[in-house]
């Protein structure tokens, strides 16, 4: 088996799903260092936007429009950022909670801009370690109930780094609870 490398990583959309609506952030950092981070902000790839969707991270569409990093370059930047990050022969892994979400975006971006994800099929969901770590179902996992005991209560930021390093210590104090039973 080869080492592992974990990599919390968060995004903002302007919606639901990639092929309607842009992905416009990502955020990512070291799960086992928070001060490892990587962040950018994306200019729209096309047009259609939840205002709802778009309204959690506060980002404008006009201003990423003018000064968002175009998608392939911003893929190529997060690629790079990984390949530095992670020693050779290691894996990396993405971590994310509610995983399917942000790994559905970074995935079709990597795939539609690169034609490759440095993660390949690796992506780590926090929402389903917890539940099967505290014998808990899925509203269990809500950041509402896991928040109070594992991060002091505070609720994410929209901001998708800075929700990138709460996963990294939310997961962080998981496995260690998770150790610390053993």
């Amino acid at each position: 088996m080869r080492p592992e490398v974990y990599i919390s990583v968060d995004v903002e959309t302007a919606g639901a799903n990639p092929a309607r609506f842009p992905m416009i952030s990502i955020g990512a950092c070291l799960v086992d260092d928070f001060n490892t981070n990587f962040y950018v902000e994306l200019q729209p790839d096309r047009t259609e936007v939840d205002e709802k969707a778009r309204a959690i991270s506060g980002l404008s569409m006009t201003t990423l429009a003018q000064e968002g990093i175009e998608p392939t370059d911003a893929m190529t930047r997060f690629e790079t950022w990984v390949k530095q990050v992670v020693p050779e022969g290691s894996v990396p892994i993405f971590v994310g909670f509610n995983a399917a979400f942000d790994w559905m975006f970074v995935d079709d971006y990597f795939q539609r801009y690169l034609g490759r994800n440095p993660f390949g099929h690796t992506a780590l969901d926090i929402k389903a370690y917890s539940m099967g770590m505290l014998n808990s179902n899925w509203g269990a996992t809500s950041l509402k109930v896991l928040s109070p005991k594992y991060l002091t209560g505070r609720p994410l930021a929209h901001n998708a780094l800075a929700d990138a390093q709460d996963q990294a210590e939310l997961f962080r104090a998981l496995r260690k609870e998770n150790a610390d039973r053993s």
